[in-house]
């Protein structure tokens, strides 16, 4: 039993170390990609978070703040976010959306690059 054992330790020993010299993603070629690279908005996005251009993340972060700025969560059910005008105008007219449907709500803001 005892064998058993040392010859786990020797493997966990060996995926620990080969885990740790594995190769670390350069933070430079991160900063201004995907979902964290500003790009151009809709004129209703533009008019609710006051940029031309925003990174997804960070119209995320703006709609999130005005969210709890005025309460807007349901109290009872906190995955779901009643929509004042001012959300309305990005959300489509809707009167509530769920938490977690805000990022595809949205997508159709961001103005693809030609």
């Amino acid at each position: 039993m005892s064998r058993v054992l040392g010859g786990c330790r020797v493997l966990m020993a060996a995926a620990a170390s080969s885990a740790k010299t594995g190769a670390k993603a350069d933070p430079s070629k991160l900063k201004n990609s995907g979902i964290l690279k500003p790009v151009p908005v809709s004129p209703a996005m533009e008019k609710f978070v006051g940029a031309s251009e925003i990174s997804r993340t960070g119209a995320v972060k703006k709609i999130w703040e005005h969210i709890k700025l005025y309460q807007l969560q349901n109290p009872t059910n906190k995955r779901e976010i009643r929509c004042d005008e001012k959300l309305k105008s990005i959300f489509g007219d809707r009167e509530k959306v769920g938490m977690m449907e805000i990022a595809k709500l949205i997508s159709p803001h961001f103005i693809k690059p030609t």
